[in-house]
């Protein structure tokens, strides 16, 4: 059912945006009892759910796409006469039309930079001066990324951070690397040369896998982290055109959001951080978000991820997409429908629907933060 209503959804973008009618996907329905279901269960649910009456705009992270569509179409389901449009440019995008004032709200994959650069005022100090008050950063979506591939014959494969390091800046080119099959004994790996696809984008996604690289394999990955991509391979553009990449072609590996791997039916590596090779799942992740800091004060819940975690059983490439809202909005009733439609993202229903479609839930422990900062909300 998740999937056909997003896919509904989708068809209802307009001229390349992502533009969702948030009551669009009740006319969509594809039977009397379904519709008749579909009525039951939004009458109850509008009952709990904090409705308005307006459109809210947003912008940024691909790589919560898929959840913040859900979220959008549950909250239509309750809501009918609200409407949220959605356009997944990219994290460093939605930002920076948050702080120009075109957008509601930002979702981004890192949060809001504390420190300027070239001279620059950082970007949450001029999200500041955008909001006339602190902008808050809330941990909203946990994507977890795969180390996604398409090798004719392989199905299973484990990668540590040393190989990962190798094969991402192209020091090991083909997929019977000894490197490789040291650590997947038992499994017959090709000559196949090895095709890295990469974000040409900036991106999130980029800036916290290379954060992970960074941080677990120090001496094969020396370059920053970073939104723009400095490593070996191709480049596509945004999280699908990676994925398609890999899809099409024999040998292909990336890093991508879990969503569009499942999606594109590719395999998905295990990884061992140094504890034993650890399956994405979302009990796995939501194991790695746990033991994360919070690097933010108050209600800023910007986290510090631990990328270098040995935690048995922690799958430890993770990105968490923040919403970025202003803690304080200037236009009151603005701030109420914001308000009420991160409440009813974040809420325990919407979070557990979002592992069906490739997400990991947020953990009871961070949740209840998340709701806090919501409620303080003004």
């Amino acid at each position: 059912m998740k999937t056909t209503r997003l896919a509904q959804l989708a068809s209802l973008a307009v001229v390349g945006s992502m533009a969702l009618a948030a009551c669009g996907s009740d006319n969509t329905t594809g039977s009397t009892s379904a519709e008749g279901s579909s009525s039951s269960a939004s009458a109850s649910e509008s009952a709990a759910t904090e409705c308005f009456s307006g459109t809210l705009n947003a912008e940024g992270s691909s790589a919560q796409k898929n959840a913040i569509e859900e979220a959008i179409a549950s909250y239509g389901e309750a809501c009918k006469d609200a409407k949220l449009n959605y356009n997944p440019t990219g994290s460093g995008a939605g930002i920076k039309q948050f702080i120009a004032g075109q957008v509601d709200f930002a979702g981004s994959d890192s949060a809001l930079k504390t420190e300027g650069k070239d001279g620059a005022q950082s970007e949450a100090v001029a999200a500041e001066a955008f909001c006339g008050s602190p902008a808050w950063n809330l941990p909203m979506v946990t994507g977890p990324i795969a180390i996604a591939f398409n090798v004719k014959g392989v199905d299973k494969l484990t990668i540590t951070p040393a190989v990962a390091a190798d094969i991402f800046s192209g020091k090991i080119t083909t997929w019977n690397d000894a490197k490789i099959a040291e650590i997947n004994k038992g499994v017959t790996l090709p000559a196949t040369a090895i095709k890295v696809f990469f974000r040409s984008d900036e991106s999130g996604t980029t800036e916290n896998f290379t954060k992970y690289l960074k941080a677990a394999a120090p001496e094969g990955w020396t370059a920053d982290a970073s939104k723009k991509w400095t490593g070996a391979g191709e480049g596509k553009e945004k999280s699908a055109g990676v994925a398609e990449g890999v899809k099409s072609t024999d040998g292909g590996v990336t890093y991508v959001e879990w969503s569009y791997a499942k999606d594109n039916k590719l395999g998905i590596a295990s990884v061992d951080n140094g504890a034993g090779a650890v399956e994405l799942t979302g009990e796995s992740v939501g194991k790695a978000v746990a033991v994360a800091e919070q690097a933010g004060t108050g209600n800023d819940l910007a986290l510090k991820l631990d990328y270098a975690t040995k935690e048995a059983g922690a799958y430890p490439i993770i990105l968490v997409t923040y919403e970025i809202v202003c803690s304080k909005n200037k236009d009151a009733e603005k701030g109420k429908n914001i308000k009420a439609f991160l409440k009813h993202f974040a809420s325990t229903d919407v979070q557990k629907g979002l592992e069906e479609i490739g997400y990991a839930p947020l953990p009871k422990e961070v949740e209840d933060k998340v709701l806090t900062a919501i409620d303080a909300l003004s």
